[in-house]
């Protein structure tokens, strides 16, 4: 629905994958093969030149294409005869050779592919803005304390820099496989009727490499017909991404709750009220990057599916990616570029985190207390013997501390001073600070290896 792109497929990626750029997708496919043929000698370069100016989008009727498409099978059929129509009014001895030699999957697939390599483009762009709006975030709270929670329960302090180093670590793998993928996914598809180039002669071979130079696409060893392990690959890598971006939204999410409320989204007018409650915040970044993360696995599901296609040609296979893999990238780059702007603008209460450390009354701090009397009597005493005092604390509704002074076991081995020390959340953060760190510098030598390669 075009009503909900602006909500859900709000990144520039979705243009990638209009009417009009699948059209001009397989019309550049086509313009390409013409040029290349004509470089090699294969068609008249004059014939080229004409089928080259009619590669033309708008010059095309898309509702006859769509009409035509339900009887042919596919858009190519139609687009191709159209294409041949307006070559042969401009010029009806080039008009013979559009489309020579090829077949209508060849200008799909290519076409597509041409759309793939803009969508990641634009999709890394989106990336790297989110990461840069993470690396900031994290440089400004590497060091502010808040409640580490483990099935949804208080564990131990940890940092929010750490806690967003974690998907900047993962967004910057994700940099590196999208980097190590490019020239392995996006192939031209060039085969003919059936993937042997039989109508093109000794001349098959020298049309691939020209045309996938000629088209900046790697040039396939075999025809890919029936065997959609780069689209996979691609869908794949764009399905993890959603669902990281997915495990980000849902901690934020949590964050935001009325009764955690250590975090905030952006503010703006309009943004996450309701129809009638004037109170209400709703974190709606969040719920559109769920969305995304919610509906991405079916879709690659179906692609998986997909797969078994039939000998050269596969009957339905094909057909299911058509609209599932675009659906799946624009869903997931809609939820990355919502994903930047929500770390961007993310509103971080510190006092609030301070607030809801104390609210065990010093229980979270339980194993800090544990290993050092741990060092003297044993860790597994330790831990039972602190682990009864914990349950005293709860069901009395006192402080650790208040309990754990009047424990002649605890105070024969840890003074007063050395509680207080234990029991403070600043001081038990371990390497925290350490692993944000590697974290940032991996991303600083990540963003000027960017830099340098620009």
């Amino acid at each position: 629905m075009e009503l909900l792109t602006p909500l859900l497929r709000s990144s520039a990626v979705s243009a990638c994958f209009s009417d009009a750029a699948t059209v001009q997708g397989m019309l550049d496919f086509e313009a390409a093969l013409a040029t290349a043929q004509a470089g090699l000698g294969i068609i008249p370069a004059e014939a080229a030149q004409h089928i080259g100016d009619a590669c033309h989008s708008d010059l095309f009727d898309e509702r006859e294409l769509a009409q035509a498409a339900a009887l042919a099978g596919n858009l190519a059929i139609p687009l191709v005869k159209q294409l041949t129509h307006r070559v042969a009014q401009q010029n009806a001895e080039a008009a013979r050779f559009v489309h020579w030699g090829a077949t209508s999957q060849d200008a799909i697939d290519t076409g597509l592919m041409l759309q793939l390599r803009q969508a990641l483009a634009l999709t890394q762009s989106d990336l790297n803005r989110l990461i840069a709006a993470l690396v900031q975030q994290i440089t400004r709270h590497q060091d502010s304390v808040l409640v580490g929670r483990t099935w949804m329960q208080h564990a131990l302090p940890t940092t929010l820099g750490l806690k967003l180093a974690g998907t900047l670590d993962t967004l910057l793998r994700y940099r590196q496989r999208l980097d190590e993928m490019r020239p392995r996914v996006l192939a031209l598809q060039l085969g003919g009727a059936a993937g042997t180039l039989a109508s093109l002669g000794e001349q098959g071979e020298p049309l691939v490499s020209a045309l996938a130079a000629r088209l900046q696409l790697t040039a396939a060893d075999t025809p890919w017909h029936s065997q959609r392990d780069r689209l996979l690959e691609i869908a794949g890598w764009y399905a993890g991404l959603s669902g990281s971006l997915g495990k980000l939204a849902r901690d934020i999410s949590l964050l935001t709750q009325t009764e955690v409320a250590e975090v905030a989204e952006p503010t703006a007018a309009g943004r996450g009220g309701s129809s009638t409650m004037p109170h209400k915040r709703n974190p709606v970044a969040c719920a559109v990057i769920l969305a995304a993360a919610n509906r991405v696995p079916a879709l690659v599901g179906g692609l998986y599916a997909a797969m078994v296609q039939e000998h050269e040609r596969g009957l339905g296979g094909w057909h299911a990616e058509w609209e599932s893999l675009p659906e799946l990238v624009m869903l997931t780059a809609g939820a990355l570029h919502t994903a930047g702007d929500l770390i961007a603008g993310l509103q971080v209460f510190p006092q609030q985190m301070q607030h809801n450390l104390k609210l065990t009354h010093g229980l979270i701090m339980a194993e800090a207390v544990t290993m050092a009397l741990g060092e003297v009597i044993g860790r597994q005493q330790a831990h039972q013997h602190i682990e009864k005092q914990c349950h005293q604390a709860l069901t009395q509704r006192l402080s650790l501390l208040d309990v754990l002074l009047d424990d002649p076991v605890v105070m024969a081995h840890l003074s007063a001073q050395r509680l207080s020390e234990l029991l403070d959340p600043q001081q038990y953060l371990g390497s925290a600070r350490a692993f944000t760190q590697r974290v940032l510098a991996q991303a600083s030598a990540a963003i000027s290896g960017e830099n340098h390669h620009e």
